[in-house]
């Protein structure tokens, strides 16, 4: 009898990253969902907190995203008074964008539900592994600087 099919792929550490990796961000994704936000808005909205005031082509750079990405995103953003964009102080070419309260209060509802949703990826793991698995994922995603 022959073995399952792609079982040689389907042992390698980068199938099993990348299957626990899509479970994860599914995760997050429905978590977030529920609070009406999407991922790469939950991301921005957080590196604008970490950062703000920051200029949109900077905020842009600090997650990876493409300006018009940023630009599309802010503007849902904005939209639903979660950021506000006005002209930077120190370049009034430039927009600096800065949460709002509300933006501020539903950032704080999303993190506790992605952190949930983490907490549901790492069940099966004991608190001792948790802690070597998120280590271990540091020392390999090459993040560890």
């Amino acid at each position: 009898m022959s073995e399952a099919p792609l079982s040689a792929i389907r042992s390698l550490p980068s199938w099993l990253l990348g299957r626990a990796a899509a479970r994860g961000r599914a995760l997050v994704a429905d978590a977030l969902a529920v609070e009406g936000l999407k991922m790469w808005h939950h991301v921005v909205l957080s590196a604008v907190r970490d950062l703000a005031p920051v200029a949109q082509a900077d905020l842009g750079r600090s997650v990876g995203l493409d300006p018009k990405d940023v630009v599309g995103i802010l503007n849902d953003l904005q939209s639903a008074a979660l950021v506000v964009r006005e002209p930077d102080p120190n370049d009034r070419r430039k927009n600096a964008v800065a949460l709002t309260d509300e933006g501020g209060r539903l950032l704080r509802r999303c993190e506790k539900a992605a952190r949930e949703a983490n907490d549901t990826l790492l069940a099966p793991l004991t608190a001792a592994e948790r802690d070597q698995f998120t280590a271990l994922l540091i020392r390999i995603s090459g993040t560890d600087r």
